[in-house]
């Protein structure tokens, strides 16, 4: 009998070899509202995050009321158009518990749950290693991290306390790792395994049984440093498992086009923002190919250097040294650098909702939470801290609101994507910045 399955494909012989050519995501593998398989199982679910630096202007950027009926501020005006996709999280705190480093502590403690001890040093895996650690392990890709800083230095992420995830700087180099010779098309008539990958695998596998011989010999020190090593080795070894496997017809996939040349590397504004949305749009196929499942963009760094055309002073210089307008309320320049921000962050979730997928779109079956490293750069405040949550994980999150987080721990807002993105944890965090609630006013 000939069944059809999402992982069925066409069979035959030719000039005595086998062939194999796989299927699209026909409807008929879906339910019968587009929102599901077949099968039953859930459209896969992702979790990523954005990070944008030096805080907002609280008399321009706060809502006035709560709720899905909240008015759009004039510093957030850029984001209106996408809306009903995000919403925006204000009056949350960082507890620098101890040690404080400016522009540091607190999108550590956002990420990670805890105050660090050192600069540039967290203390433990961020939010994004440990989702991966649960969903990622059956993608090629644990996870992603790009940066419009033109930078590679540029960290959001943190594998442990002394590991950084590097960032994807380049567009053209991220196209190659993401799209080049060892990509495999979801949708693709046929399928060819990568001799190189399958040279990597049996590289790894062929050293395999030498492990425990290896174990015999060392101390216990060098025990714990090869279990590290090798569990690495491991989790490589399950990627290329997953490389050398015909994947799934993905409806959404359609991989992105080599960028004719580099974006160019310079700070001002307008090449971030060209360099961010090359970044995003090559981010966005590699999510929609299930290349990755989980991603991280940074826009600026903590302490943005990010130039304005006819002004003499970075953004992070202007947020010191520039007045107060006491007209308008706020640092008219320092404002002008966050709205740059904020453009990009409509470009970010307006690229996950043109995808379709399903009955709905990409962002339908995502969870980003974006934050910065203050809420007041010109004092390095922690209190009042803004963040801002889009998607709505698979049906599990509402959007489209503003919530005041009423002086709650902005580790809440990692808590509860844990959850939603289905860890078992009862907390999260350490000390003052410990959160065992979640945000219940975005959950379904």
């Amino acid at each position: 009998m000939f069944e059809l399955n999402r992982r069925r494909v066409l069979r035959g012989v030719l000039n005595g070899g086998a062939v194999t050519v796989g299927l699209p995501l026909l409807n008929v593998f879906l339910n019968g509202n587009g929102n599901a398989l077949a099968d039953g199982k859930p459209m896969p679910v992702r979790f990523g995050t954005w990070f944008w630096g030096l805080g907002m202007s609280k008399s321009i950027f706060v809502p006035k009321t709560t709720g899905a009926n909240y008015e759009i501020t004039e510093e957030m005006e850029a984001l209106r158009d996408v809306k009903k996709h995000f919403n925006v999280l204000t009056n949350l705190i960082a507890y620098r518990d101890g040690a404080f480093f400016c522009h540091y502590t607190g999108w550590v403690v956002a990420r990670a749950g805890a105050s660090p001890v050192l600069n540039n040093q967290a203390p433990g895996e961020t939010v994004d290693v440990t989702i991966a650690n649960q969903i990622g392990r059956s993608t090629r890709f644990k996870s992603l991290t790009a940066t419009a800083t033109g930078d590679v230095r540029s960290v959001v992420s943190y594998e442990n306390a002394t590991t950084p995830n590097p960032s994807e700087a380049s567009p053209l180099n991220f196209y190659t790792r993401l799209f080049g010779p060892d990509f495999q098309d979801p949708n693709a008539p046929s399928f060819t395994p990568s001799p190189r990958v399958m040279v990597r695998k049996s590289a790894l596998s062929a050293v395999s049984d030498q492990i425990q011989e290896l174990n015999k010999k060392v101390g216990a020190e060098d025990k714990i440093r090869l279990d590290q090593y090798f569990t690495g080795l491991r989790h490589l070894e399950q990627q290329f498992d997953q490389q050398l496997t015909k994947p799934e017809p993905l409806a959404a996939c359609h991989p992105a086009k080599a960028p004719k040349e580099d974006a160019k590397l310079g700070n001002l504004a307008e090449l971030v923002q060209i360099r961010h949305n090359m970044m995003t749009d090559l981010l966005v196929m590699a999510v929609a190919c299930d290349q990755t499942r989980v991603f991280n963009m940074a826009f600026s760094n903590a302490s943005s250097n990010t130039t304005k055309p006819g002004y003499d002073k970075p953004h992070h210089t202007c947020t010191h040294e520039e007045p107060r307008d006491e007209n308008l309320g706020y640092q008219p320049n320092a404002s002008w650098y966050v709205r740059r921000s904020f453009e990009s962050l409509a470009y970010f979730i307006g690229a996950f909702a043109k995808v379709k997928e399903g009955d709905g779109s990409l962002i339908d079956n995502v969870l980003i939470q974006a934050n910065t490293d203050v809420s007041n750069a010109r004092v390095h405040s922690l209190e009042e801290m803004p963040a801002f949550t889009a998607g709505r994980a698979g049906g599990k999150v509402k959007t489209g609101l503003h919530i005041d987080g009423k002086g709650g721990q902005i580790t809440r807002m990692s808590y509860t994507a844990m959850k939603v993105m289905g860890l078992d944890i009862n907390s999260w965090g350490t000390k003052s910045n410990q959160a065992s609630k979640e945000i219940s006013e975005m959950l379904v």
